[in-house]
C-alpha cells in the first residue's frame, strides 16, 4: 500500500516541479530523496514500527518541501529571440548605437531593451517622463528590460492558467524561471525585417492589461509576423497601476498634471520613434498607432491628446475606446482620481507625495487596484475624448477597429447566473429603463438562456458600445473607419477577449495543434488586412474578401470567422438601447 501512496505522491511533486518552475536542482535532489527513502522504507526497514514509518514520512515531507525552497526559480531577463546568439549590424540612432540579434532563419532583426525615458524612480516617480539623453558604445539589445511594476502571480498559478484559460502549456525544463519586473522599465522594442531598408510603414504597439498588468514581448502580439511583411513593429512598456495612474493634489499643482503617468510614457514613446525609426528603415511620416483592451482604450485617449498631434496618423483599436459618453472601465473623473489618492496617502499613513514616494515600490505595488484609469487631466486630456469627438478634434486620419463575439468569457467564469437571477443581474448593471429593453431583447426561459445572454450583455456594455460609439463619431467628423468582428473558434482562446491578436499580428505557431488550416488561413487574410491598413489606411488588396468602410454608419462589420464577409453588427441593437434610443 505504501508503494501505491508514495507512487502518487511521486506524481503529484514532479507536477508541482514542473507547474511551478523549479530549477533542475529540485528534480535532482528530489529523485536521491525519493531513492532514499524507497531504501529505507523497502530495503533497510521493511517492517518499520509506527513511530519509525510516521518519522520517514514526516522526514520526506519536510525534506521536499526543503527542496521547494531552494529550487525557486530565479529571476531571469528574457532573450529577444531565444537560442539567438548572431548581432546584428550596428544601428545609428539620435541617442546611440545600438545592435540586435536575428530571429532563427535571419528574416527579422529584433532589437530589446531600448531606453526611451530615465528611469521614473526617486524623485522622478509620479512625474512627466524624462526623455533618456544617451548611452556610450554600443548597446546590445538582446534582451527584454523588465516588465513594468506590478503584481505577479506564482509560478503554478501561470501555469494553471495555461492549462485552463489557454490549453497550451508546453512540459520544458528550459522555462524554470521568472520575468522580472520594476519600476524602472521605460524600454522599447523593436521589430524589422533583415537587411537595409527604407521607408518601410511603422506600427507602434501598446499592451493591455487593464492598466495594471501586461508586458511588452508577449508572443501573441511579438512584432515578428508583421516584421516579416515588411513592417517596422514597436512596443514599449509604460508605468501601469499606483505608478502610471495615481492621482494628487500636490503634483497637480507642482506639474501641472496628475493621474496620467501611463500615458505620458507612451507619448514619449511615440516621440522616440518619430526621432529615431528612420535610423532602422523606418518612415517617421507612416505610423500607426494600435492597441489591445486597455491598450486600445489608450490608442482611443491618445487620439485625442494634443500633445499626440503629428506623432501618428492611422490607428487600430482592438476590443476597448474611452470614446462612450461614460466609459465603462480604464477611465474616471479627476476627482474620483484625487480622492482615490487621498485615500491611498490614508491608508499609508503619509501627508505629502515625498513621503510617498520613499515607500518601496514593492510596499505600494498592491495598489494596483486603486489607479488603474485614465482621467482628465487639463494637460495630456483637456476634456472627454467624448466631448473631443463630438467638436471635430482628433489626431486620426483613418482607423481600424473591433471587438470579438465572445469578451465576456474570461470575465464571468465566476459569475454564478442563473434564469433565477438573470434579471437582477441586468438592471443592475444598466439601470431600470435600458434594463428593461435589454431584457425585453435577450428574454431567457432556461439557466443556459439567461448564462449567454448575460455574456452577451456584458460583452456589449464593457467592449462592445465602445465601438459603436467611436464609429457614429467617426461618421459625424467625417473619417474613415473599417470595423470587426471576430468570431472564430478554436482549441485555445477562440474569440474570447485577445482572442484575435495572435491571428492579427502574423503569430499563430507553426506548430500548434489548437488552429487548423481554417484558422492558419484565416490568419493570413486578416495579417494581410493589418499589413495592407499599417501601410495605406486601407485594408482591402488583391485576393481579399472586400472590407466596407463605415463611411455612413449602418451597423456592418466585417465578419472574421471561418468564412470573411461583411455582415450585420449581431450587437447593434444593443448599443442603441444603451445610447438611450
Amino acid at each position: 500500500m505504501w508503494k501505491v501512496l508514495l507512487a502518487v505522491f511521486a506524481v503529484l511533486y514532479v507536477a508541482v516541479l514542473e507547474l511551478g518552475k523549479h530549477t533542475l536542482l529540485g528534480w535532482g535532489l528530489f529523485i536521491l530523496v525519493l531513492a532514499g527513502y524507497i531504501y529505507l522504507r523497502g530495503t533497510r526497514f521493511p517492517q518499520p514500527s509506527f513511530g519509525l514509518r510516521l518519522g520517514m514520512t514526516l522526514g520526506l515531507l519536510i525534506s521536499c518541501a526543503l527542496i521547494l525552497l531552494v529550487s525557486w526559480p530565479p529571476v531571469r531577463a528574457v532573450a529577444a529571440v531565444e537560442g539567438s546568439s548572431k548581432e546584428t549590424a550596428v544601428i545609428h540612432t539620435n541617442v546611440g548605437d545600438l545592435s540586435g540579434v536575428y530571429t532563427a532563419d535571419e528574416k527579422v532583426e529584433v532589437f530589446a531593451g531600448i531606453p526611451y525615458a530615465k528611469p521614473p524612480v526617486g524623485e522622478l516617480r509620479w512625474k512627466k517622463p524624462v526623455p533618456y539623453g544617451g548611452w556610450e558604445g554600443v548597446l546590445k539589445a538582446d534582451h527584454f528590460a523588465p516588465m513594468s511594476m506590478q503584481t505577479q502571480n506564482l509560478p503554478i498559478i501561470d501555469s494553471l492558467t495555461r492549462i485552463i484559460g489557454y490549453h497550451d502549456y508546453k512540459i520544458s525544463l528550459k522555462d524554470n524561471y521568472r520575468t522580472p519586473a520594476s519600476e524602472d522599465s521605460l524600454y522599447l522594442n523593436i521589430w524589422k525585417p533583415a537587411g537595409e531598408k527604407k521607408n518601410l510603414p511603422v506600427l507602434v504597439y501598446i499592451h493591455g492589461g487593464s492598466l495594471q498588468t501586461g508586458q511588452p514581448w508577449y508572443a501573441d502580439y511579438s512584432g515578428e509576423g508583421l516584421a516579416r511583411q515588411d513592417i517596422i513593429v514597436v512596443n514599449m512598456g509604460y508605468r501601469l497601476g499606483i505608478f502610471g495612474f495615481y492621482a494628487d493634489e500636490q503634483l497637480l499643482k507642482e506639474e501641472g498634471t496628475t493621474g496620467n503617468y501611463g500615458l505620458l510614457d507612451q507619448i514619449c514613446a511615440l516621440q522616440w520613434v518619430k526621432d529615431n525609426i528612420e535610423a532602422f528603415g523606418g518612415d517617421p511620416g507612416n505610423i500607426t498607432v494600435s492597441g489591445e483592451s486597455a491598450g486600445s482604450a489608450c490608442v482611443t485617449a491618445l487620439c485625442t491628446s494634443s500633445l499626440a498631434q503629428g506623432l501618428f496618423d492611422k490607428v487600430i483599436a482592438e476590443s476597448s475606446t474611452v470614446t462612450a459618453e461614460t466609459p465603462a472601465h480604464s477611465y474616471r473623473s479627476l476627482e474620483r482620481a484625487l480622492r482615490a489618492g487621498e485615500e491611498t496617502r490614508r491608508i499609508y499613513n503619509v501627508s505629502s507625495v515625498e513621503e510617498l514616494r520613499a515607500l518601496p515600490a514593492e510596499k505600494i505595488v498592491g495598489e494596483l487596484n486603486s489607479h488603474h484609469h485614465i482621467t482628465v487631466d487639463g494637460y495630456v486630456l483637456t476634456e472627454d475624448p467624448w466631448e473631443s469627438y463630438e467638436k471635430g478634434v482628433h489626431n486620426e486620419t483613418v482607423r481600424l477597429h473591433g471587438f470579438n463575439r465572445q469578451e465576456a468569457a474570461p470575465f464571468i467564469l465566476f459569475d454564478r447566473v442563473s434564469l433565477k437571477n438573470y434579471e437582477e443581474h441586468v438592471l443592475r448593471m444598466l439601470g431600470e429603463e435600458k434594463g428593461r429593453k435589454a431584457l425585453a431583447l435577450y428574454p431567457a426561459t432556461s439557466d443556459s438562456e439567461a448564462r449567454k445572454n448575460w455574456a452577451d450583455i456584458y460583452s456589449v456594455y464593457f467592449f462592445t458600445y465602445g465601438h459603436y460609439c467611436w464609429d457614429r463619431q467617426g461618421q459625424q467628423n467625417g473619417l474613415t473607419s473599417y470595423e470587426y468582428l471576430f468570431a472564430r473558434e478554436n482549441g485555445r482562446l477562440g474569440s474570447w477577449h485577445s482572442g484575435e491578436e495572435v491571428y492579427f499580428y502574423g503569430n499563430i505557431p507553426e506548430d500548434s495543434k489548437l488552429y487548423d488550416e481554417t484558422d492558419r488561413e484565416l490568419g493570413r487574410i486578416m495579417t494581410q488586412y493589418f499589413a495592407n491598413f499599417i501601410r495605406t489606411g486601407d485594408p482591402n488588396g488583391e485576393g481579399l474578401p472586400h472590407w466596407q468602410a463605415n463611411t455612413g454608419y449602418q451597423g456592418r462589420v466585417m465578419l472574421l470567422d471561418s468564412q470573411v464577409k461583411m455582415a450585420n453588427d449581431p450587437f447593434h441593437a444593443l448599443c442603441q438601447i444603451l445610447e438611450g434610443k
